[in-house]
């Protein structure tokens, strides 16, 4: 691993860590956090609650957004500034970060502001980060993504003030997943001349940062039109005792009739025990069951006028929310989802272990396995 303290901070200038300097129009580099009741969510006055700041030094923008579930109701508090070339202003609008001690604590505040909306959460970690493989997928000869990524899951504790009602987010009651990116992504305004020939969009993203009592599981697929991955990645990792590399064998998604989002989903992993082919080692299952699902519309992914990079001018500040009962998930902009998820896994030893998580969802386009032909075409 070659991660440094540094690396908490959004002042990197390429998809390497901070010792390497470039430049892309493209260039980000972006705090993203959730946070949800680790038992009984569905009862819990807020069950989920999601955070996100982006910073494109090449457009010289910053942007954050705050959005969490309450009654039935994802409300979204967006803000976005002109950064003035200032990286280490981790403040945008009402929402802000503070690294209090890089790779363990981060600290999520959302001051007073016109919607009602504030809080005061602190990120504590579990364990240390993972470091993922390197993004890289080219369209044609352009980088159309290149970037690093780290993950880390931890406790959450303070409290969201809404509509002069505060709610304790208690440490033994709300667990979440973390993540640092920075690199290459489409951000802002669409390129004016794409790579020719053009080329039909497809996407297919599933990740699964999952919370044990004991143990942390970290999954991730990107895959093509047929299915076969070009970024994969599993890790279970033990709070006391080894990290054991997995093997994503195979994968169960049952979807929501007429649409890409998964209810249930089944995750066999391999340990890599025995090596070569045959398939060697322990078989780990986990299950997952969708409890609800949250839009990333609500913290810029996909969102049309809140898109990350997007210039809102020098100072900016928005709010909506959806009922998510009435919530058109065929939609493109409610496309990407966070499925909060009671989670299940078996085999690692005679113990059945419970836990939650999230599993994320972006289908976009054809994906063989799952079924899907056309651009936005459901589940049958």
């Amino acid at each position: 691993m070659n991660l440094t303290q540094a690396d908490d901070f959004p002042i990197h200038q390429t998809p390497e860590p901070i010792a390497h300097a470039g430049s892309d129009k493209n260039f980000y580099d972006r705090y993203f956090f959730n946070g949800y009741a680790n038992g009984g969510a569905l009862s819990a006055e807020i069950p989920f609650f999601a955070a996100a700041m982006g910073f494109y030094p090449n457009l010289n923008i910053a942007d954050a957004a705050f959005s969490f579930i309450h009654q039935g109701r994802q409300h979204n508090l967006r803000a976005s500034k002109h950064l003035k070339m200032e990286r280490m202003d981790l403040e945008v609008g009402p929402i802000a970060v503070a690294v209090e001690k890089p790779l363990e604590r981060l600290r999520l505040r959302v001051s007073e502001n016109e919607f009602g909306i504030a809080a005061d959460l602190l990120f504590s970690r579990r364990a240390p980060p993972i470091e993922e493989p390197r993004f890289t997928r080219r369209q044609g000869p352009r980088a159309m993504m290149d970037y690093t990524r780290f993950t880390q899951n931890g406790t959450y504790q303070g409290w969201i003030r809404f509509q002069e009602k505060r709610i304790t987010i208690a440490p033994e009651k709300f667990w979440g997943t973390r993540d640092r990116s920075w690199g290459i992504r489409p951000v802002g305004l669409p390129d004016s001349q794409p790579p020719a020939p053009p080329s039909f969009p497809q996407f297919f993203w599933l990740w699964s940062p999952i919370n044990f009592p004991d143990h942390l599981l970290f999954c991730h697929s990107n895959e093509d039109a047929e299915g076969k991955p070009w970024n994969k990645s599993a890790i279970l990792v033990a709070l006391e005792g080894e990290t054991i590399p997995l093997i994503l064998a195979e994968k169960r998604l049952i979807f929501a009739s007429g649409t890409r989002h998964a209810e249930e989903a089944a995750l066999r992993f391999r340990t890599a025990e025995g090596g070569g082919g045959g398939g060697g080692g322990r078989e780990i299952l986990v299950r997952l069951k969708k409890e609800m699902n949250f839009f990333m519309n609500g913290i810029g992914y996909l969102s049309p006028d809140w898109g990350h990079g997007l210039d809102k001018g020098a100072e900016a500040i928005g709010y909506d929310s959806w009922s998510l009962a009435e919530v058109e998930e065929t939609a493109l902009p409610f496309l990407h989802v966070q499925a909060l998820c009671r989670a299940e896994m078996t085999g690692l030893d005679q113990k059945k272990r419970e836990g939650s998580g999230v599993l994320e969802q972006l289908i976009l386009g054809p994906h063989e396995p799952s079924g899907f032909g056309d651009l936005l075409d459901g589940a049958r």
